[in-house]
């Protein structure tokens, strides 16, 4: 799968994420294009990514930052 974030970094939270079919990557990578082009005409400083993940479950194991506040990260490792 392929997910598109909006991810808003000084307030650690994600705004919007979207997934798409893996045969759906040109209608994702347009989707992004326009939401980059909308936020930088607002001036509004956000990330806009797009991620490959199995199902957002993986997505949560492999791009921790964007679903967990540093402390809890620190404690996860810190208890492994």
């Amino acid at each position: 799968m392929i997910f598109l974030m909006e991810y808003d970094r000084p307030k650690g939270k994600i705004i919007n994420i979207t997934s798409f079919n893996d045969n759906d990557r040109t209608k994702a990578e347009n989707k992004r294009l326009l939401i980059e082009l909308e936020l930088h005409k607002l001036h509004i400083g956000r990330e806009v990514v797009l991620l490959e993940a199995t199902n957002e479950d993986a997505l949560r194991r492999t791009h921790r930052r964007y679903f967990e506040n540093a402390s809890q990260i620190g404690q996860s490792v810190s208890e492994s």
